[in-house]
């Protein structure tokens, strides 16, 4: 299967990984030779559930069973799509009430982009050195990386960028700025968490200066690090909040939540602001809304907390330098990009499944499903430990 895989879909790196997947269940994932891996990575983030969740599964069959696509996207009332909004409107701050659903992370960042300029009549756009937000071309054009997307130039203009946590870069936001789009913690740059009120302090540029302050939620969305959002973290409230990965509980979902004011612009002058076919799918959605009320039903947003602090007791080795990120968004760093490359790979050999991240290579992604239990982490841990004693004694 491999060689059809590589000759027949397209790839996004001349060494994919290459498992021929069986199928999973749980905190695991098993490939055609029946052999299984723990996973520490769930779908880079997007498995908040773990694989298979009965109650996301169920979701979807019920759905399945009444009708799919019928209509595009905002025409007909749907019951999914208006349960799921309903309820994701009940548990985020005032004035976050309407929500576009949409079908990735990266299209939820073009409408939020959309969005600010529309709402503002402006048409700067700040973002973070190191960032990411996506890879279509707008998500691109606010992608703190240039060598990544050097090539595609040129990107949409009047883009500028600030150094995540440092204050004097603030003053780049201006009455000329349309809005600053941030991630809660910087995930490609390493898992970094603001400091030192960071956040509260673009809050009150923002509103200074009339621009809008739009949050990347893909990530540290949906329970990962102990609050819904990483934002509730942090004691502020952006005006437009970016979320996808995890509302899915493994589907492919986007959404971009703002105040009914600033939401309903899109709708007029003109009509037909932002549109997609297939956003606030049924079956999409009956899978968000089991997930969503899995994780607010139950205690996993608390346990996320726990099992961090679990992590941070096991995973001590003279090759990782620090454990970063909160909750269950946790990347431990090692000393180089060599001895981390060889511990992800040599783990997925001894059956535990690690990553990357995007612009960091030093560090090892470690965000498992929110389900994971403390057995399973003592063993992952366990594994990784092993690991990295077999490469001192190679070095």
């Amino acid at each position: 299967m491999n060689t059809d895989f590589i000759k027949y879909q397209a790839q996004t790196s001349p060494y994919p990984l290459g498992m021929e997947v069986s199928h999973a269940i749980g905190s695991y994932i098993y490939d055609s030779n029946t052999k299984k891996y723990l996973d520490f990575v769930a779908g880079v983030s997007a498995c908040a559930l773990g694989h298979q969740h009965p109650r996301v599964n169920q979701a979807i069959k019920d759905q399945l069973d009444k009708y799919s696509h019928v209509m595009v996207y905002g025409e007909y009332s749907q019951s999914p799509a208006v349960q799921y909004c309903k309820l994701l409107a009940s548990l985020l701050p005032a004035p976050l009430d309407k929500t576009y659903l949409v079908n990735s992370g990266t299209e939820a960042i073009e409408g939020a982009l959309k969005l600010a300029r529309r709402t503002t009549g402006r048409s700067q756009l700040i973002s973070c050195h190191n960032a990411y937000h996506g890879n279509t071309m707008g998500s691109m054009s606010v992608m703190g990386f240039e060598e990544r997307k050097r090539i595609f130039r040129p990107l949409i203009p009047d883009v500028d960028f600030i150094t995540f946590n440092n204050e004097e870069d603030l003053k780049k936001i201006t009455s000329k700025t349309a809005g600053i789009i941030l991630e809660t913690i910087q995930g490609g740059a390493g898992f970094i968490q603001p400091h030192n009120d960071f956040l509260k302090k673009v809050r009150q540029r923002c509103t200074e200066v009339g621009a809008i302050m739009i949050l990347d939620e893909i990530q540290p969305g949906f329970g990962r690090t102990g609050k819904l959002f990483g934002f509730q973290n942090y004691d502020v409230v952006p005006d437009i909040v970016v979320m996808g990965k995890g509302m899915g509980g493994g589907m492919p979902v986007g959404a971009f939540t703002a105040s009914s004011a600033m939401m309903d612009l899109l709708s007029e002058n003109p009509k037909l602001g932002h549109i997609t076919t297939f956003g606030g799918h049924p079956v999409i959605a009956s899978a968000c809304l089991a997930t969503l009320q899995e994780i607010t039903e139950t205690n996993l947003m608390a346990e996320a907390m726990e099992k961090e602090k679990l992590f941070r007791t096991l995973l001590v080795h003279p090759l990782i330098v620090e454990i970063r990120g909160k909750g269950l968004m946790l990347a431990a760093m090692t000393k180089s990009a060599d001895i981390t490359d060889k511990v992800i790979l040599k783990c997925q050999d001894k059956g535990l499944i690690l990553f990357w991240l995007l612009f960091e290579g030093c560090a090892i992604r470690i965000t498992p499903p929110l389900t994971i239990s403390e057995e399973e982490i003592r063993e992952g841990c366990s594994i990784m430990l092993e690991v990295m004693d077999e490469i001192m004694i190679e070095e």
